[in-house]
């Protein structure tokens, strides 16, 4: 097989890949979107740099007619630089449970 092909062939086997849920290394570690809060910190230390945001949450009035305010969620976004030969990582946790695990920029 010519190195065109080849090329092409990896690419189509990468773009038909299904999505998967980012993870990251931690030292001997892998941090992945099923750990607790508790974990990540144990594996990963504190992130280089965390921010938090406490939004309205809303939901149907009980007659059905309109929106009310039913609590707050809290979301916060912790990122782990990991020097300077890879991406950093931005961990989402929502109401104190990670929901996701992306590079940023």
């Amino acid at each position: 097989m010519n190195q065109f092909m080849s090329g092409a062939l990896a690419a189509v086997l990468i773009v038909s890949q299904p999505a998967f849920a980012e993870s990251f290394r931690c030292g001997q570690w892998i941090a992945s979107e099923d750990m607790s809060v508790e974990e990540l910190l144990q594996k990963c230390g504190a992130p280089t740099q965390k921010t938090s945001e406490t939004i309205d949450v809303y939901g149907p009035s009980v007659s059905g007619a309109g929106r009310v305010k039913r609590g707050t969620s809290v979301i916060e976004k912790w990122t782990y630089d990991r020097g300077s030969q890879a991406a950093p990582m931005v961990v989402t946790i929502v109401d104190g449970k990670i929901t996701s695990m992306e590079r940023g920029s």
